[in-house]
């Protein structure tokens, strides 16, 4: 059963109850995996996709896929280094299973990714993080309330409490949006900025 407190002071009694978590199926939604957890490694950045894969699933730690491979090269960060840089979130924590079309994966219904918002309210309250990275346009509509990537890939936007968001696309074989020329140019900018923010994160520290 799902067990969730009124607020969390750390992420390790937080992610104790989001491991166990079983509310969208509790709700009905058939789902294809038990929840997605980050490596604690007290990251100051923090990540935020859309949904874990297949792979992520049978492992239970994001960005495991043939994505997160993609995502680490963009970034240029070995698998070590972007796992102590970024706490890796999403907009739902399962795997939700093959869309139904059986081209890429199925998108999480508005009611799961409501169900989810308070597990990304928790650990942005925890994290305060100076970073955030948005990958696809769902984690983008959900922190910044941005319609499309192409709007937004390649900027910088400031959020309130000094906090900086980058968007990125998402880096799904199934997505042909990386075909054209100038979203990849957007990308490099992006990660550009990225880079740019992790370096004043060091200097912080």
């Amino acid at each position: 059963m799902t067990r969730r407190r009124s607020s969390y002071r750390s992420l390790a009694s937080l992610e104790r109850d989001l491991r166990a978590c079983r509310a969208c199926a509790e709700a009905g939604h058939q789902l294809e995996s038990l929840p997605v957890l980050a490596p604690l490694h007290g990251q100051r950045a923090y990540l935020y996709g859309q949904a874990p894969g297949v792979q992520e699933g049978l492992e239970r730690r994001p960005w495991r896929g043939r994505a997160g491979r993609t995502l680490r090269g963009w970034l240029e960060l070995d698998e070590d280094t972007f796992y102590e840089t970024f706490y890796c979130a999403s907009v739902t924590r399962c795997y939700p299973g093959r869309a139904p079309s059986g081209r890429g994966d199925r998108t999480p219904t508005p009611e799961e990714q409501a169900l989810c918002a308070f597990w990304r309210e928790q650990e942005l309250a925890i994290l305060a993080p100076r970073l955030i990275v948005t990958v696809g346009g769902l984690a983008a509509k959900h922190l910044l309330g941005i319609a499309t990537v192409t709007e937004c890939v390649g900027k910088r936007y400031d959020l309130p409490g000094g906090v900086v968001a980058v968007p990125l696309p998402h880096p799904s074989g199934a997505s042909s949006w990386l075909n054209s020329a100038a979203n990849r140019t957007r990308v490099d900018e992006a990660v550009a900025l990225i880079h740019a923010e992790l370096g004043r994160l060091q200097t912080r520290a």
